[in-house]
């Protein structure tokens, strides 16, 4: 066909530039909370998602894309003259990347599948009209907006909360963690195996039940316990704290800060009689608050950073997990738009299925850790540092709870965007330490990222297809 040439090289460097900035903004996702809790540098951080999330695209990404993402577009308009579609389909990738740029530029974790979805709407639009655009499932995509981070900032706020009771607010954390180390393993390894069954390795033909990929995934966690509970036993006990943790002392001591606050407002409009009885209760709360940090002594607590150390572990490992689920299946964002147009100018038809070749794939996984080590550092500054202070244990409980997330919505059929899943988990993680943990400002500039997202791919994407038009339509 004509200019098959041009239109094939646009179609590699469009394709590379949508990968390079999946890497910029979704990996960062998965890697930020790692990086914001100190439990990896971000050169660390750069190389265990290079290798992670280029093994996920290369060895499991997936083998035969569909031409229309997410069944957005009425296939049956793709008929006769090839170039529209083929326009249609550089613009979508072009698109999609200048959004995702743009959103890395400000530090918004947004949806790379949402991006390339908008763009897709967007060309659709100028080339079928309203019509050919399947609305219920644009629909389906706003409810992920909503469904994603409330499911996993629930689950993250529920298992936090657990951590605080069952370790951080007992006499001796360290001792603590050390019983129910084996259990959280186990818990752990299931839902990552999981994960990767249903997530990450889907697209090699591993397509499990729920029952026999629940069987391996039991069988990784049991394992995984054992050699834990052999392990933990190493662990020397250090600095023996007697005395209640420091983080339920820190809790107290907020409460009764605010506690505080509201008997000076209620003094503040009360008689002379009643203001003298909220003195009486202000003094005995100063008394009170004074104890208590006695009591709390340093906030450098050997025996909880000693707990800390060990969620390094399993905050690393579950970051590993995500990763490599994550090049398996959002590389496809990148390579199936690539694959389409390479199968459609190679047949002279539109191509509704193509084949991915081995080198699509390594050129998207080679994009998206390109990405990352280029860019990648402003989304992990927001995710990471931004909404919440982390550290390992609240980083593992963020990660623990995206995935949890993902193998529930996937066998419950709930749309769902990785992205927002895991954002609404640190979100969860910082409601779980009050209001105040979290950076308002921060979520609401993400959460209006995210609504701008389809929109914003839509609008890149007609634009860029009136122009690709112009040159070879």
């Amino acid at each position: 066909m004509e200019h098959a040439d041009i239109l094939w090289a646009l179609a590699g460097i469009f394709g590379f530039y949508m990968a390079w900035n999946i890497g910029a903004n979704d990996v960062a996702n998965a890697m930020g909370t790692s990086v914001g809790s100190g439990a990896l540098t971000l050169r660390r951080a750069v190389i265990v998602a290079a290798v992670l999330e280029f093994a996920g695209a290369f060895l499991a990404g997936s083998k035969v894309s569909d031409t229309v993402r997410k069944g957005i577009l009425d296939a049956d308009m793709f008929t006769g003259d090839p170039t529209p579609f083929i326009c249609g389909m550089l613009a979508a990738l072009l698109a999609a990347g200048a959004w995702l740029q743009i959103a890395s530029y400000f530090g918004w974790p947004v949806s790379t599948t949402h991006s390339i979805v908008g763009a897709i709407i967007g060309f659709g639009v100028l080339y079928g009209g309203l019509e050919a655009v399947h609305w219920p499932k644009v629909w389906q995509i706003v409810a992920s907006w909503v469904i994603s981070p409330l499911l996993s900032a629930t689950i993250s706020y529920l298992t936090f909360k657990l951590l605080l009771r069952n370790i951080f607010y007992q006499k001796n954390p360290l001792e603590a963690t050390k019983k129910l180390a084996p259990l959280l393993v186990f818990i752990v390894l299931t839902i990552l195996t999981l994960t990767m069954v249903f997530k990450g390795l889907k697209n090699i033909d591993l397509d499990l039940e729920l029952g026999p990929a629940l069987l391996i995934a039991m069988t990784v966690g049991i394992v995984s316990a054992i050699i834990t509970a052999v392990l933990v036993r190493r662990i020397k006990l250090k600095d023996h704290v007697e005395s209640r943790s420091t983080h339920k002392i820190q809790y107290q001591e907020q409460s009764l800060q605010k506690a505080r606050k509201h008997l000076r407002r209620l003094q503040d409009v009360s008689d002379p009689d009643t203001q003298e009885e909220i003195a009486t209760l202000l003094k005995g709360a100063e008394d009170l608050g004074s104890r208590l940090e006695k009591e709390r002594g340093p906030t450098d607590n050997p025996a909880l950073n000693q707990v800390e150390k060990i969620f390094i572990y399993l905050q690393i490992l579950s970051a590993c997990f995500v990763a490599f689920a994550h090049g398996s299946n959002d590389v496809a964002n990148a390579i199936g738009p690539l694959s389409a147009v390479l199968q459609t100018i190679e047949d002279g038809k539109v191509a509704l299925k193509s084949t991915v070749a081995p080198e699509v794939l390594a050129l998207g996984g080679l994009g998206i850790i390109i990405g990352l080590a280029t860019w990648g550092w402003r989304v992990m500054e927001t995710v990471g540092r931004r909404i919440t202070e982390l550290t390992p244990s609240r980083g593992f409980t963020a990660e623990f709870a995206a995935a949890t997330t993902i193998v529930l919505a996937t066998k419950l059929g709930l749309p769902i965007s990785t992205t927002h899943t895991l954002v609404g988990a640190v979100v969860g993680v910082g409601l779980a330490r009050g209001m105040g943990a979290l950076n308002l400002n921060t979520v609401r500039d993400i959460a209006v990222s995210w609504v701008i997202t389809v929109p914003a791919g839509a609008i890149f994407a007609m634009i860029f297809y009136k122009i690709l038009m112009a040159f070879f339509g």
